[in-house]
């Protein structure tokens, strides 16, 4: 099985008509996934029927095989990779999978899988080695006739710890996903990931660093959006830095947070292979207080759309000891539209930047362009002349040319400023939120603008 190569793996496919629970009056379906390849660890996976677990033992007989290596002297025990869900709706396409250490995902309603999610993150973004746990064993309770969710009970395991995982799956406009999480920590470590979700960022309307692919975009995800303890509603754009980056919103007792798909139009993309305009958007949700701590976001430079390079997750403030036990329990929603939106506020529609300064006139040092828009909340019943105010605060370097107009092709606001940066090239971070009065109209926009070093200054 190590000798596969990626189409050999690909050949290998799992018989539909040995589907667990095909020939059952059931709206879901199961079909498991062979070895090979990268999935490389077997797990088992076991049928819950009326209280009493079954082991699904391997058969070569439930898979077909067109590639070049054939599947013969293959161990009787050898087990399965993973598992994927079907629902009534169309058995022919995926509901969910779980396949590799713990990473799962669902589709959202146009039915595309997109970013993952994993069972738990251990170390990420650490000068040393991350560590990844494995979901073990997998139990599948077959769900009673006329039954609208499938439970799924799994183990996971690592060096650092063991956890017990109870899923409940219900599909529907987004697919619901209750989760509740214990863990037992065998030893300590140094940053714990809760609920974390995995995407891909190349390149897109804010950042161009990457722009030599004819796509103009290229990402799975868009922005990481959070509804902080306190009520307040953040969007922060996604980058492809050109080194990580990890950025920490501390918080306490958090709402929800996610990764999410906002730009669905095809136009922007102009990929009709992969579509990345049908990607899902997933939403974290805890069920009970988490405490303080932060919501963590990892960026990784990526040249390849085939590498996830973004991670975001929750970090408990207070290190997880060994030898006790801790819950968590959330609700991950996956959806084609955001999962989620502040209620009476604006979100942000686009981040768009480049080279700043005053058209026809010549530019004598060098800034940097941020125009933003917002749509949505009170901004399309504000009156023509109302006095909209752009309140934008920078870590460091000068802001100037600003503006807060209306924008009648969204049925809403651009807001638009130049950073000038001084000659450090350490991040710059940048809040930004509408105002009328002391109303405040939109979610707020946060951003991380690394300068340029002094070479790559243009002024042209």
């Amino acid at each position: 099985m190590k000798g596969l190569s990626w189409d050999d793996y690909q050949a290998i496919r799992f018989r539909p008509n040995k589907a667990l629970w095909r020939n059952d009056d059931n709206a879901f379906q199961v079909q498991l996934f062979h070895l090979g390849l990268y999935f490389k660890s077997p797990v088992r996976i076991y049928e819950v029927e009326d209280g009493e677990a079954r082991e699904l033992p391997y058969k070569p007989e439930f898979f077909e095989y067109d590639g070049n290596q054939p599947l013969n002297s293959l161990p009787e025990d050898l087990g399965y990779a993973g598992f994927r869900v079907h629902f009534h709706t169309d058995y022919e396409r995926d509901l969910a999978a779980f396949l590799g250490a713990s990473y799962f995902r669902a589709v959202g309603s146009e039915m595309q899988y997109g970013l993952s999610a994993r069972g738990l993150a251990i170390d990420t973004a650490l000068a040393g080695e991350e560590e990844f746990p494995q979901f073990t064993a997998f139990w599948l309770e077959k769900p009673p006739s006329g039954s609208d969710h499938l439970v799924v009970y799994a183990l996971l395991d690592s060096p650092s710890t063991t956890g017990a995982y109870a899923f409940t799956l219900t599909p529907g406009r987004s697919m619901e996903m209750r989760v509740d999480a214990a863990l037992y920590p065998r030893k300590p470590m140094e940053r714990v990931g809760i609920a974390p979700l995995t995407s891909m960022y190349q390149t897109g309307e804010n950042d161009r660093r990457m722009a030599y692919d004819w796509r103009p975009e290229i990402h799975d995800s868009d922005g990481l959006s959070i509804h902080n303890g306190k009520g307040e509603w953040l969007w922060r754009p996604l980058v492809n830095p050109r080194s990580v980056r990890t950025n920490s919103f501390v918080d306490n007792n958090p709402r929800g947070f996610g990764l999410l798909q906002r730009d669905r139009q095809f136009a922007n993309y102009q990929d009709d292979g992969v579509f990345y305009n049908k990607r899902p958007s997933a939403w974290v949700r805890p069920r009970d207080g988490w405490g303080k701590g932060s919501v963590m976001l990892v960026e990784i430079p990526t040249r390849d759309e085939t590498f996830d390079n973004i991670v975001a997750f929750w970090n408990p403030e207070r290190p997880l000891e060994p030898g006790q036990e801790y819950l968590y329990a959330y609700t991950l929603s996956w959806a084609g539209e955001s999962p989620m939106e502040p209620v009476g506020l604006a979100t942000v529609r686009a981040t768009r930047t480049g080279l700043g300064g005053v058209v026809g006139q010549e530019r004598t040092y060098f800034s940097w362009r941020f125009a933003i828009d917002f749509a949505g909340g009170p901004l399309s019943m504000l009156a023509e002349d109302a006095q909209v105010t752009p309140v934008i605060t920078a870590s460091r370097g000068e802001i100037e040319i600003t503006s807060a107009r209306p924008l009648a092709s969204i049925n809403g606001y651009r807001a638009m400023f130049d950073l000038v940066p001084d000659e450090s090239l350490e991040p710059i971070d940048l809040r930004l939120q509408l105002k009328l009065e002391d109303q405040v109209l939109t979610e707020t926009w946060l951003y991380q603008y690394t300068p340029p070093p002094k070479e790559e200054r243009v002024l042209y």
